[in-house]
């Protein structure tokens, strides 16, 4: 594979020439809605090299060892490093290994239940990079009763296309996430089990591979009762998948309003799966920040891994960027915008595209009717570098946000370079 990023100059035909891809894949693969380029836009080109992998140095490793552990060849290790000196490396250096061997992982797609956006198309196009599929999403009132969307042909579908669906369960309350909520059910043993039922009494009516708990804002003096759900919830589904979407955090936090609640520790000695909410750094009501810099998703995953294991952990990836306007106000809500409308948009605009290699992340400012924007978004080159953080710390897999959020860069990504386990 290949990322080019956009120089004064280019132009698709000189792109194509220089890969020997055709311009309808550059324009296909990259979401590209006219001939148009900007300087500092990323593309991913599908080029005949090897699929890649990524690896982390230890004591004793030898390019010969590498090569023969990956069944690639030393010459190649070398090609894609020319930074390396391969008779110095460096225990903790991190370096690409081009292979045949892809690195097999699992995924979580959430697509939105109350949505009539024609998801059928989307999940058929990339349905072979998918390995469960999060309904968004069930809710429930205070007595414990769910409150459920008509998911019943998603759910048909997503079985007939070989993937595992799971019912997600949120404190939703007219349209937002309910502290409340959330506070009087998890308190109330009686509540709690009533819940309980009626999630494994629809999960086996319905079909579902198991539950997807996405619970936000819960006050963290819940803490303990959140883990005491969780705990009875799994001994009711037994064999089923129980999958705990967690907001990320560094440090335990246990007063923190947002993370106090999760109990990294218990939460992973309990559920399947746990996907880390490495999203959002940069978020709709605050400052204009990137979505999720690759330094902090990296402490993230430092914290969650030494309390969680990491064959249970998924990352979290953001299909979406935001758009604020500028100078930044407290109050004001940045405008939710999908990726390639993102790199669609400065094209659209004439503006070229920064890339900061702290953060790993795109952005640029625009001006629309004498208002200067601020956009971040994530692109293929920031994605990279957190499947690299993936592989490097030997995660399950990955969780994206959401379905309907096109991102073609990334599937093709995934088709070229990982072994999708279903």
């Amino acid at each position: 594979m290949a990322i080019h990023t956009v120089v004064s100059g280019d132009t698709l035909w000189r792109i194509s020439s220089i890969y020997g891809v055709p311009i309808p894949t550059i324009q296909l693969v990259n979401g590209l809605t006219s001939d148009a380029l900007v300087p500092g836009l990323n593309l991913y080109i599908p080029d005949e090299s090897l699929p890649e992998r990524f690896y982390q140095i230890r004591a004793g490793d030898t390019y010969w060892k590498l090569s023969l552990l990956f069944r690639t060849t030393v010459q190649a290790i070398i090609a894609a490093n020319p930074g390396v000196d391969p008779d110095a490396l460096q225990v903790g250096q991190r370096i690409r290994i081009p292979t045949q061997l892809k690195y097999p992982l699992q995924t979580l797609v959430f697509i939105d239940a109350w949505d009539q956006s024609p998801y059928q198309n989307i999940l058929r196009e990339i349905s072979g990079n998918i390995s469960y599929l999060g309904i968004f999403t069930y809710s429930f009132n205070r007595q414990g009763a769910l409150i459920q969307p008509n998911d019943e042909a998603i759910i048909q579908y997503s079985k007939q296309l070989n993937i595992k669906p799971l019912l997600v369960i949120s404190n939703y309350e007219q349209g937002n996430f309910s502290p409340d909520l959330a506070d009087v059910v998890l308190q109330s043993t009686t509540v709690r089990g009533t819940l309980i039922r009626n999630l494994v009494t629809t999960v086996t009516n319905k079909g579902f591979a198991g539950v997807s708990i996405d619970f936000e804002f819960v006050p963290p003096t819940r803490r303990n009762e959140f883990t005491a759900f969780l705990r009875e919830l799994k001994g009711a589904l037994g064999t089923r998948i129980m999958q705990v979407n967690a907001h990320a955090k560094s440090s335990d936090m246990p007063s923190n309003r947002l993370v106090g609640f999760l109990d990294y520790r218990a939460i992973g000695e309990t559920a399947d799966i746990v996907s880390i909410m490495t999203i959002d750094y940069g978020y709709a009501v605050g400052p204009p920040d990137p979505i999720a810099p690759v330094w902090w998703v990296e402490q993230v995953l430092m914290y969650a891994t030494g309390q969680i294991n990491r064959r249970k952990v998924m990352l979290a990836m953001a299909l979406y960027g935001y758009d604020w306007t500028l100078p930044h106000k407290q109050g004001n809500v940045a405008r939710s915008i999908t990726a390639n409308n993102a790199q669609n948009l400065a094209i659209a605009n004439w503006v070229p595209i920064t890339f900061d290699l702290s953060a790993q992340a795109p952005g640029y400012i625009y001006r629309r009717d004498g208002i200067e924007h601020a956009v971040w978004y994530e692109d293929i080159k920031s994605f990279v570098a957190k499947y690299a953080l993936l592989e490097v710390y030997n995660l399950l897999g990955a969780t994206y946000w959401r379905l309907r959020y096109r991102f073609p860069q990334n599937w093709v990504y995934l088709d070229e370079n990982v072994e999708v386990v279903k």
